[in-house]
Order: structure tokens, then sequence, then C-alpha cells
């Protein structure tokens, strides 16, 4: 959701999630229930989190770096954010993206009043938008691509603010969940492939919005239903709910990763149990890449549910062969590789007193850069492991996604750079395997994937993108422009 490098993270070594959002129209304590709600989301982006709240004649924000809790836990916090209609975000930023200046939601005085956003996705042509808009006089206050849908409903002719939204949305391509406060109620809307999740609950009379269904879950509301791709609902401060689907009808495409990492496993994703998807790529993987071993053990916390998948289906016994330390800063403010590496084994521990002297099967959701998969293979070692066999419960990460995950450039990605063998012998695993995307997909309840009419977002594992990638194809025309470097003879 920010320019300049929008794929990559101080560390690289996981995928992650931009961003989550929350709203809540109808509730005397909107405010409160929306930082509970982000407090749940809170997976979702950990670097900045922000609120913005309406009492029917002005709208009020606070944003701030950090976790929910460190900005929105005091009741005086709260009591900066008055009325019955709330929408907040938590984020984690890219290479220059951060400061408060791109923490959302965004706000912006327009001529039918005032107008507050919070994105979850990525505009992929949102640089080729904003070099039109700047042309024709407009003055951007932050690096978000969030801010060139403001501008878009800003410009636009139509009457009225849901056409002027509309009217702007047409002309973005990529992925976005958005949470949209107006002086007339709240809009909330996904993009016509529902890349980016988005549901629907109600906590009493209240309305309530969310990247995900435990966010309700924490509140105490009850979920309704998920907001459909390319749907826009519209909710006045009565409670009257409006739905419309003015894109038009195309086959869905939501991010298959969150059933593999993004979302809590205590999340419902698509219809579909996380931790219950999760454990079936478990069972899948063990069906495809079975092996001879003593113990399966997850990488804590995300390869848990599918390494129990993994055992239940092999016979082989799930035991906590790592045991993840909850109190180290996270990996990605750390600088330098070797801060790191380090880093590692301060959050993750061989349990030695169960690993020493067994083949130990490793499961963990994913490879990105390979760097951690090579640190958590060696402390196996370490501790006395006499074989370790490393188990995937996703396809290779091979490709850059553009839709509001923050993956590392291309040429980072371990899978981008080498087969299975090679990777093996990078990561020193005894043998290494993937679960086959046809696994994956029948993990979440399909009986494949459909070539011609994937269904799923899975460009991530296969460089099948669901969209245009114009600021892409821009960068690559320009990229092709440059003169050669030339080569001085002394």
């Amino acid at each position: 959701m920010i320019f300049h490098h929008p794929f990559e993270t101080a560390d690289g070594d996981k995928l992650r999630e931009e961003c989550g959002v929350f709203g809540a129209i109808g509730a005397a304590d909107a405010s409160a229930i929306t930082a509970l709600g982000l407090h749940a989301l809170q997976h979702r982006g950990q670097e900045a989190a922000g609120i913005t709240s309406f009492d029917g004649q002005e709208f009020y924000s606070r944003r701030g770096q950090g976790h929910v809790a460190e900005n929105f836990s005091s009741q005086d916090a709260l009591a900066e954010l008055p009325g019955i209609m709330a929408a907040g975000h938590v984020r984690y930023s890219t290479t220059g993206g951060s400061g408060l200046r791109n923490v959302q939601p965004l706000y912006a005085d327009l001529a039918a009043g005032g107008f507050a956003v919070a994105h979850n996705g990525n505009i992929s042509n949102a640089q080729t938008l904003r070099d039109e808009l700047v042309r024709k006089g407009a003055i951007f206050q932050s690096t978000s691509d969030t801010e060139v849908i403001i501008h878009l409903v800003a410009t636009s002719r139509y009457p009225t603010t849901i056409d002027r939204l509309i009217d702007a949305l047409r002309l973005v391509e990529g992925a976005y969940s958005l949470v949209v406060m107006t002086p007339e109620g709240m809009i909330a809307c996904r993009d016509p492939l529902g890349i980016r999740p988005l549901v629907m609950g109600k906590l009493g009379d209240a309305t309530v919005f969310a990247s995900e269904t435990v966010a309700f879950d924490v509140v105490g509301a009850d979920f309704v239903r998920q907001v459909e791709p390319g749907e826009i609902v519209r909710v006045d401060f009565d409670g009257n709910v409006v739905s419309s689907h003015p894109f038009g009808t195309r086959q869905a495409r939501p991010c298959i990763f969150e059933h593999v990492y993004f979302s809590r496993p205590d999340s419902i994703f698509d219809g579909r149990s996380v931790y219950e998807a999760r454990k079936a790529i478990g069972r899948e993987l063990a069906i495809e890449a079975p092996v001879e071993a003593d113990l399966v053990v997850a990488v804590p916390d995300s390869g848990v549910p599918a390494a129990i998948g993994y055992a239940q289906e092999s016979g082989v016994p799930f035991e906590l062969g790592i045991i993840r330390s909850h109190y180290v800063g996270r990996t990605f403010i750390q600088p330098g590789d070797g801060a790191r590496h380090s880093s590692v084994k301060r959050k993750h521990n061989a349990n030695r007193g169960l690993v020493e002297g067994k083949r130990i099967v490793l499961i963990d959701d994913s490879i990105v850069r390979g760097t951690t998969s090579m640190k958590i293979v060696e402390m196996m070692r370490d501790a006395g492991a006499t074989e370790v066999h490393f188990r995937v419960a996703s396809p290779p990460t091979a490709h850059s996604c553009f839709y509001g995950v923050d993956t590392p450039e291309r040429s980072k990605l371990l899978a981008a750079r080498m087969e299975i063998e090679p990777m093996r012998q990078f990561i020193k695993a005894d043998s290494l395997a993937f679960v086959s995307i046809d696994g994956l997909y029948r993990a979440v309840g399909e009986t494949g994937r459909n070539p011609l009419r994937p269904q799923f977002c899975d460009a991530c594992f296969t460089g099948d993108y669901p969209t245009s990638l114009t600021d892409l194809k821009q960068r690559e025309i320009q990229d092709a422009q440059l003169p050669l470097p030339v080569n001085k003879v002394a």
C-alpha cells in the first residue's frame, strides 16, 4: 500500500499481510469497539495503528506508531474519538513507507464533507494514476496508494459521494477492501475479484466490518456474511443496509495465502475454517511427501496446524520440538543479517531432550528467502537430530505479490532462483518437499486447480496474476530505455 519498493521488507523471510481494517456504525462506543477489533487483527500489521471517528458533526483521528495497545488502551485516548461511527487500520510498512503520514485511516475534507478511508490491499496502477493526478495539479500528503482513491473521488464529477467512489474505483486495478466513512454513514467494498478479505457482522443494533471473522469473536459480534467480491455495502445511521454490485460479475479470485498463513487460525475465510484448512494442507503433504521419521515438529506458530495434519495422516507423532519465545522483538526490525540470524535463535529454541537422536520432519508454512529455514535446520542438527526433513505447507513462492502482501523483490525469493534440490542443499535439510498446487486446492475444498479459471489468486506460486500490472509494466519499459553502463578502460 506504499510507493517505493512495494515488495521489500526489512526482514523479507516471511510474507506479511500489510494491513487489516475494522469499522463500526451505530454503536455508542464505536471507537472502543474498533480498538478491540483492531487488537484481534494485530497480526495483520504491527508497525502502526489508527482510528477515525464521527460524532454526527465532526471527524476525529488518532494515529500512532506501534501496536494497538500502545495507542488505544487508555480511556483518555478513546475519549479523543467520540461518536457512533469509527473505522480503524493496522499496518506494516514497506521500505520508504514508514511515518505517520502513511498511517490510516486517511482523511480529507471534500466538497461533500469529510471522507475517511481504511484500505487493505494494493492498487497496481496507483503510480500511473498518481502521475496523472499530479500533472493535473493534485498535491499528495502521503506516499500511500490509498490517497489516490481520495483524489479520484475528489475530482469525480458525479453528484453523490457513493457515485464518486464508484467512479473512482472503476479507474483502479488491483486489490482493495475498503471501509469508508462519510457524513451519511459507512461504506464497505471489495474489489471485483475479492482478492483481499472483508466480512460483515452485527453487534446489537450496530453494523461492523472487519478483515477477519476473529475480530467479531473478540468484540462479541455475530458474523453475518462476507462482503462479496465487487460489492458495495452502505449503512446509514438508522441501520439501513443497501447493497449494490456496480462492477458486474467476474470469477472471484480470493488470496489463497489467507488459508496458508495470513489469517488467524480461528478465523473463517471464504466459508472455511482456516485451522481446518491448514490441517488439511498437512494431510496433503503427508500423502504427497511421506518420509520415515520419529517426530513431526512444527516451526511455531504458523506451522502448527499443518504439522498436526501431517502427523495425523502419517502416523508419526507430533511433538513440540521447537519452543517459541513470545517475548522477543520482531525479527523484521533487527538491523543487518547478523542481528536477524541471532534473533532466530532468540525467537525459536530446540527442545533438545526431545529431538536428540531423532529423525525429524519439520513443517513450516512457506520458504521465502530461505535464511530462516536454514537456521532452523541447523538448530535441529545442533540439538542432536540425526535427520532433518523439511516439508512446506505451500507450493514454492517464486513470484512477487502486487496485491497488498509485503514480499521481497523476485530476485530475492529462493524459489525464483533455485529448483527443489538446490534449495534443499541451501537450507541443508536431508530432504525438502512442498505441497503441490493441486494439493493446496484440495485442502481448501476444491478438487484441484482449474488452470483456465483458477478459483483463487495464487500468483505468488504460479505467476498467474489476475489483473493487469500497469505500474510494473511501466517500470520495465523505463528500465529497458535506460542507457547501459559504459566500461571505462584505464
